[in-house]
């Protein structure tokens, strides 16, 4: 894997983990869209994603 620049890490660096690698929300990792969130945040509200336990109004 290439090394980043350091304008690239300065974007990135919401989502950069302790080792240096991209890392998403545990959601957003199986997400197909690309609304991708970092580890970071607590994910309140996501347009495309629907939770099965979520109450049916």
């Amino acid at each position: 894997m290439p090394r980043m620049s350091k304008k690239k890490k300065l974007e990135w660096s919401f989502f950069l983990n302790d080792r240096g690698r991209r890392a998403y929300n545990s959601l957003c990792r199986r997400c197909e869209h690309d609304c991708k969130q970092s580890f970071r945040a607590v994910i309140l509200q996501c347009p495309n994603y629907l939770s099965k336990r979520r109450k049916k109004k």
